[in-house]
Parts: C-alpha cells; structure tokens; sequence
C-alpha cells in the first residue's frame, strides 16, 4: 500500500527545475550584453522634422497620475465614512456623500486646514477630476434613466397628472419671478435674463428621483400607494426637468435662431428615440430575456449605445446627460438587462465616480461668498421659495386628487427632495456661465438643506398621525362606553 501510494505522488525534486530556469536567466542576461555591445558603435540622428512636427503625445505626468490617484482615495474613503455617519443617523447615504464632498472643499476643509487641502486635492487634479466625475455622470444619468418605468406612467392617471403638473408648474413659476430679484444683484449683464430666469425655473423644479427611491425604500413603503404615486410623478418631473434644461442650455450656448433650431433637433432626437431606438432596444432586451443573461458582449453594446446617446446629445448642443438618461429611459425597466446592467454598473458608479462628482462640486461651492445679512436672506428665500413650490404645489395637488392629507403631505415632502439631480444640474448651470459662485453655492445649500429635511419631515407626519389614530381609538371607545352605559344603565344594590 504505501509503495503504491509513493508511486502515485512522487517527491517533488526542485533541482533540475532550478537549473533550467537558471540558464535561461543566464541566456538572457548574456544575449542582452551582447546586443548591448553590438549596439555601441551605432549613431542616431538628433532630431527629425516629422517628430517636431507632431510632437510627443500627451500623457499624464507621472507625479499628476500619482496625485490624482491619491486624491481619489481621499474622496472614496471620505465619502464612505460620512455617508455611514448619516446613515447611522437616520439619512440617506448619499446626503453624507454629498456634505463630503462639501467638507473636502474650500468652504470647510480649505478654509480650517488650507495647506492640507492643497495637499489632499491639489489645484492641478481639478481638471482631472472634472472629467471623472462627468464621465461618472454620464453613466448615474443613464442608471437613472433605467430606473424609470414608462408604463407606471398609466396608472394612477389622474393623481399623477395633477401632481406632477403641480410639482413642476408651481416651482418653474415662482423661481423664474424670484429671478427678477436675483438677476440684477447676482448676475452680470453677460448673460440674458431669459437664460438665468429659465435656470433658475428649472432649479427649483427638480426632483431627485433616486434618492427618493432609496427612502421609500428604506421605509419600505415602495410597493404602496403613496410610493408608487410618489415615484411616478418623481420620474415625470425628471422627464419634464431635463427636457427643459435642454432648452435652457440650448438657448443659452447659441442665438435664439439657433435656440429655435436645436430645439427642432431636440425634438426630432425625441421622436426617434421614442420610434426608432425603442422599439430596437426591446427587441435587444427581449433576446437577452431568452438567454438569461447579458453578457460581456451585450454590456460593451449598450454601453455603446449609452456614449453614443450622449455623444449625439452633446452635439446638438445639449448636456451628454441627458441623452445617456434617454437612453436608459427606454430600456424596458425591470427586464434582465435593465436589471443586470443595474448591478454591473451601479457598485463602481455610487462607489467611485460619484464621491469624485460630489468632491469636484465641493471644490467649486465656496459658501464664504455669501457674505452679509442681505446675501443670507436671499438664501433664505431661495430656500423658501423651493420649499414652497415643490412642497405645496405637490401637497394641495395631491390634496385635490383625493388622497388624504397625511399622504399629501408625505408626497410633498417627498418630492421636495433634490439631493444629487440639483447638484448636476447646478453643474451644468456653472460651466455655461449661467449662474454665478455666489448663486451656485446659495442652490447647493438649498439642496443640501431639503434633501437633509426629508427624513426628519416624514418621521414627523408619521408620529403625529400616529398620535392621531390612537386619539381617535380613544375617542371611538369612550364614545361606545358612553352609549353602553345610556342604554344599559348600572344595577342597583337593592333590586327586586
């Protein structure tokens, strides 16, 4: 037995292995000497003229590429840590990332410790992390946009048309009319009012529809009535709102002829996404149906399909954005691509493309230029005039449609959340010139604050209308007692 067992595994013998593997090194070594020696004698040209012509390609320096890479980990692991901290606290994840990305900034971090920002996130990465985070952008909105199940927009007709009409009819109104108390205090005569009074519509018409799904989803209230009208009337307002900041840019980079003819383009992209890619798509989401799976090949399809939406959307002069969320839009939600695209792509997107979004947006938020009691009671109205808008336009429309006022109040808090679709949309507004710093860092605040508010608001309408029906049990059941006791008065003691 065991002379069977030795002949089945042999002792492993590392000598002659050794050996080889030490000649060959040998071998090596002496044909490069040789080479070497060979090539002594041999001269090059100084310079030739094709090469100066062309010049070196560019690369990244090998001490940028270090910096950025650094930089990244400080986004990563800040972002990380803050949204466990308003985790623990009872907010979403992503209002903890967003308020890193503030910290790491000039308003908080550059302002205590300026040495060690410039350390952390130097000057030179900037440019470098823009186009991170826009490219990361690109992808969220295209996530965003499969998220979005047209044909939810069936049900629940006559609330959803109500109230998304309202959510977004009511705070486009009141921020172009507070537009005229801020165009001539905070803007420059560079930019025409009818660019920053439709800017400042389409800023406080937004909603953001995915943290707004990850709330009800934490309350597990996402399969309810009041989610699934809170969540169809949040992607109508996306819809709405990104097609009329595509306008907003659209007048905004070119005259208003040219307005006119982007939009025509933008309008003839719409018909041929709605009749021509979606009809293909389904087809594709229908094979992969079949097959039960995506695939490499077909995430390296879509993912073409996604650049290529933006690359199209980009050149007719609107942000690349909005044609990746068009994109993910017609995707059949809930189908296996949808899903599987979901899960491929959303761990690297939240984890390492968005920090470094909310970072490059806290490097451009500089709070300490809102400076003085008249600058802050402008925030203050800004603030107000969101809260107004959204919350009250949502809540008397939901009102009116025959939910009760408990779930209308919910539903406007809940659309009056605006987290990180603001903070893009700001973006897009600063790098168009738009809107000034000190009007950007007043709107971030403002997302910041109502997205911060959400949770707070509906743990507060949940108690009191919890106190409310356990007044009205009361109630009811001291009133039976009463008629109990009316109708069947207490027997005397001395009863016959």
């Amino acid at each position: 037995m065991l002379a069977l067992t030795t002949a089945k595994h042999p002792p492993k013998r590392w000598g002659t292995p050794l050996v080889i593997y030490g000649a060959m090194v040998c071998a090596t070594v002496g044909a490069f000497l040789a080479v070497r020696q060979a090539g002594r004698g041999l001269t090059a040209p100084l310079t030739r003229a094709a090469e100066i012509q062309a010049g070196p390609s560019p690369g990244l320096q090998s001490d940028l590429l270090l910096r950025v890479l650094v930089a990244l980990v400080v986004v990563v692991v800040t972002a990380r840590v803050m949204g466990l901290v308003f985790s623990w606290l009872r907010q979403p994840a992503v209002v903890g990332e967003v308020v890193a990305g503030l910290f790491l900034g000039p308003s908080i971090l550059g302002r205590w410790q300026p040495e060690l920002a410039a350390r952390l996130l130097p000057p030179s990465t900037g440019p470098h992390l823009a186009m991170f985070a826009t490219v990361g952008v690109v992808i969220y909105m295209f996530l965003v946009g499969l998220g979005i199940d047209l044909t939810a927009l069936r049900g629940h007709r006559r609330a959803t048309v109500a109230i998304s009409h309202a959510s977004i009819g009511v705070p486009f109104v009141l921020g172009s009319t507070l537009a005229l108390l801020l165009y001539p205090r905070l803007s420059t005569a560079n930019v025409p009012f009818t660019s920053f009074g439709l800017f400042c519509g389409v800023a406080m018409s937004v909603t953001a529809f995915p943290v707004l799904s990850r709330i009800l989803r934490e309350r597990r209230i996402q399969g309810s009535s009041l989610g699934t009208v809170a969540l169809t009337c949040a992607a109508v307002d996306d819809l709405t709102a990104w097609s009329l900041l595509a306008l907003v840019v659209a007048v905004a980079r070119n005259r208003w002829q040219d307005a006119l003819v982007g939009a025509i383009l933008l309008a003839a992209y719409l018909a041929v996404m709605a009749v021509g890619v979606r009809p293909v798509v389904a087809r594709l989401c229908a094979a992969v149906e079949r097959r039960g799976t995506l695939g490499s090949g077909g995430t390296a399809l879509f993912l073409v399909a996604v650049l290529s939406s933006a690359v199209t959307t980009e050149y007719l002069g609107i942000h690349a954005a909005f044609g990746a969320f068009l994109l993910g839009a017609v995707v059949p939600a809930g189908s296996v691509a949808a899903v599987q695209l979901k899960d491929k792509l959303e761990d690297l997107v939240v984890v390492l493309f968005l920090p470094a979004f909310f970072a490059y947006t806290g490097l451009r938020t500089r709070v300490d230029l809102v400076s003085g009691l008249d600058q802050w009671l402008l925030c203050a109205l800004i603030m107000a005039t969101a809260c107004a808008g959204k919350f009250g336009g949502a809540s008397l429309a939901a009102r009116f449609s025959g939910l009760s006022w408990r779930d209308s109040a919910s539903l406007g808090v809940l659309m009056n959340t605006r987290g990180l679709m603001e903070l893009i949309v700001l973006n897009i507004g600063l790098d168009l010139n738009v809107i000034p710093p000190t009007l950007f860092a007043m709107f971030v605040i403002m997302a910041v604050l109502t997205t911060l508010a959400t949770t707070p608001l509906l743990d507060l309408i949940a108690a009191r209308s919890a106190r409310d029906d356990v007044a009205r049990r009361h109630f009811s059941a001291s009133s039976r007692a009463a008629v109990s006791t009316s109708i069947y008065p207490p027997q005397s003691g001395s009863g016959t």
